[in-house]
This record gives C-alpha cells, structure tokens and sequence, in this order.
C-alpha cells in the first residue's frame, strides 16, 4: 500500500521491479538467487548526494536539492545499485581498472533493462540514459550517463562535463576513481547499446540473456578486462543463438564499433 511518503514509495516499487525482471527475465531468485529479501533505507543522511549498495541492503540519499533530487526517482538507478550485488554474487568483479569498469557496465546495462522491461520498451524506444531525472533543473544535463552517446549526458558549470568514452581510442588512464570505474564503463555501455539496437526488439530477451550468461561464466575470473568479458560474449551468443547467427554477428560488430575484437 502506498505510504504519506514518495521517496519509501518509489523504493519499494524499485525493489519490486528490480525483483520481477530477474525472476521473470533470468529465473533468478533475488539478487543471491535463493530468495534473499531485499531491504532499503532512504532518507539517509542530510542531503546525501548518492544511492549504495552495501552488500546487504539499499541506502538511498534525498539529494541536497540545487544538483539532486532524491535518488529513489530513477528506476534504472535503483536496479544499478541491488545489480552490483548480483555481480557480486556471480563474478566477483573486482573494483578496479577495467574489471571494475565492466563491474560498473553490468550495473548500468541491468538498471537500464529493467527500465526497459518495466516501460515495455524496445531498443529503439528506450532513451538509454541512466538517472534521469536525477539531476534538479539548476543543472545542464539530461542524466548520469548515456549509453547510447557516452560523454554527452551532461556539460554543467559546476558538475563539469560527462566525461565518458565510447570507444577504447579514448580509454582513460588515471588513478583517480579506482581507476576510471565510471569512466571506462562507457566503452562496455556503448557496445552493450550496440549489440541490442543491432540485434532489435526488446533488449533483455537476447542482448541481455547474452550478458547475463557472460556474467556467470566460469571463464570470467575477477580481474577480468574487457577484451575476455567481449569474447565470451561471443561464445555465449554462439552457444545460445547459432554460431555466425544475427545474434552472434551482432555482439561481434557491437564490441567492434567501440574498437573491440570479441572473436
């Protein structure tokens, strides 16, 4: 039943839809696959400026309301975050350089689907932006991240500009980050987009049965870097849609146009 307040509102609605997609989608039981219950805290702090993860429950901010508004109001944030845990769960990513990257990528590609599946969208409809609507209106920008045109989701005063790559010419190093994890997700973000918009339709049902199967490959260990997360996509879609199949075909011209070979 609906509460006096949205942010608890929209956290249990989050939590829901983020349930429904992997039962649905992926016949997976909850983020440890055996029906753990998933919990949330909002209102954390005074104007906290984030959601989290923290292994064993959600924790949302209000947003200090001049950059954010409150972070239960983006669905494919919500899925983000309890996505972290499913990682967690299967691959144990570390966070770090390009395996925390791609550890940030299946993040944004699952809260991105289940926007998706709860919107009903296909890859075309979908605006593949993660956090819409997160930033107030004193602030230039539309969301956190695109991926479909990473780089371009905001070029604010006071937040700077989006500063995501979409192919690996302009991979960044740094030290700052744990290595860029925000940063270089845009590379396996964009080929994700790629690969689903290539492949057409709703983007869980292949795109997405793909990257969840490469997430529980016993192939990818957790250091793993984009190169060997792209090549067993490659062979999972071979394995579940025919080898040199559209599906196939798909993820090899998807990871190529972020200057990735996955064969």
């Amino acid at each position: 039943p609906a509460s006096d307040d949205i942010a608890v509102d929209e956290a249990y609605e989050g939590l829901g839809a983020t349930f429904d997609f992997f039962f649905e989608v992926f016949d997976r039981n909850s983020i440890d696959d055996a029906g753990m219950a998933l919990d949330a805290t909002v209102h954390f702090g005074k104007g906290y400026n984030n959601a989290f993860w923290n292994s064993a429950q959600m924790v949302f901010g209000d947003g200090d309301q001049s950059l954010f508004n409150r972070f239960t109001i983006a669905l494919d944030v919500i899925g983000h975050e309890l996505a972290h845990g499913v990682t967690e769960d299967e691959a144990g990513l570390v966070y770090f350089n390009q395996a925390g990257a791609l550890n940030e990528s299946m993040s944004d590609v699952f809260g991105s689907l289940i926007k998706q599946y709860a919107l009903k969208q296909t890859a075309k409809q979908a605006s593949w932006l993660i956090g819409e609507g997160l930033f107030t209106d004193q602030i230039t920008g539309t969301a956190l991240r695109s991926m479909k045109a990473p780089g371009t989701a905001f070029d604010d005063a006071v937040l700077g500009k989006d500063p995501q790559p979409g192919h690996m010419d302009d991979f960044v190093h740094t030290y700052d980050d744990n290595g860029g994890v925000h940063i270089n997700s845009g590379i396996p973000n964009h080929a994700f987009y790629q690969v689903a918009t290539r492949i057409g339709g709703h983007a869980w049902e292949k795109a997405g049965r793909i990257w969840y199967d490469a997430l529980r490959d016993s192939r990818l260990r957790p250091n793993a870097g984009f190169v060997r997360f792209a090549r067993i996509t490659h062979d999972v879609a071979g394995r579940l849609y025919g080898v040199g199949e559209q599906a196939q075909i798909a993820v090899q011209e998807g990871w190529a146009a972020v200057g990735i070979n996955a064969q």
